[in-house]
């Protein structure tokens, strides 16, 4: 799981987004070296999430409205938006689809 801010610069999260960065970096070059096997490799780059980790954001009026202007459809994401990601590239039907960086962050990035 990688994340949106490897997107854009976030000096807050700075150490956070080094190592989603390499997550993204990782995800190109093993989908390189084990697509001959027949596995792909993709990573996830979720926005704001409805998790414990955006607790404190989503915990108040300024985050909540801070989070949801983020993306084009004007909502934080949830838990489930992401597991339906992961169960389809976890299926056969993605079985096309490997060395990808899959924006998850509702268009928070265009």
């Amino acid at each position: 799981m990688s994340s949106f801010v490897t997107r854009v610069a976030s000096p807050s999260v700075f150490a956070y987004s080094i190592s989603k960065g390499a997550i993204n970096t990782l995800t190109h070059t093993l989908a390189q070296q084990l697509g001959a096997r027949g596995i792909t490799v993709n990573a996830i780059l979720p926005g704001i999430i409805n998790t414990e980790m955006n607790a404190e954001t989503l915990g108040n009026r300024d985050g909540q409205k801070y989070a949801a202007g983020l993306s084009t459809f004007n909502r934080w994401g949830e838990p489930n938006d992401i597991a339906d990601i992961v169960g389809f590239l976890s299926s056969s039907d993605s079985r096309w689809i490997t060395g990808e960086l899959i924006d998850a962050s509702g268009g928070s990035c265009l």
